[in-house]
């Protein structure tokens, strides 16, 4: 298993997801229905936080190569996935998803 736990919970590991949406000007011009999605995406992942999974998480507003971003905490790896998997823009292929292991430190 990797080897990336806080010092105050060692038995959660942590990953960092990042978001991409379907055009860089996407914030800016989504339609009805792609701003629909938006709001149960950020229903699904405020639920991941009030769980105590997303520890963080909202759009980088970079102009050039904007993205959404999320610190999460879990159990194992093969959560990660799964959680990813059920996000309402992934579904609906709005967004694409990667997430990379950290080595978190996380005062609380």
């Amino acid at each position: 298993m990797l080897n990336n736990t806080s010092s105050n919970n060692p038995e959660k590991i942590h990953f960092m997801l990042k978001s991409t949406p379907p055009r860089v000007t996407f914030h800016q011009d989504m339609t009805e229905e792609e701003r629909n999605i938006m709001l149960q995406h950020i229903t699904y992942w405020t639920d991941k936080q009030n769980q105590g999974i997303a520890l963080i998480f909202g759009p980088v507003l970079n102009p050039s190569a904007p993205q959404g971003l999320a610190i999460i905490e879990v159990e194992n790896e093969e959560q990660v996935p799964k959680l990813i998997a059920e996000d309402p823009a992934v579904i609906a292929e709005l967004m694409t998803t990667e997430f990379y292991p950290m080595k978190a430190v996380i005062k609380k």
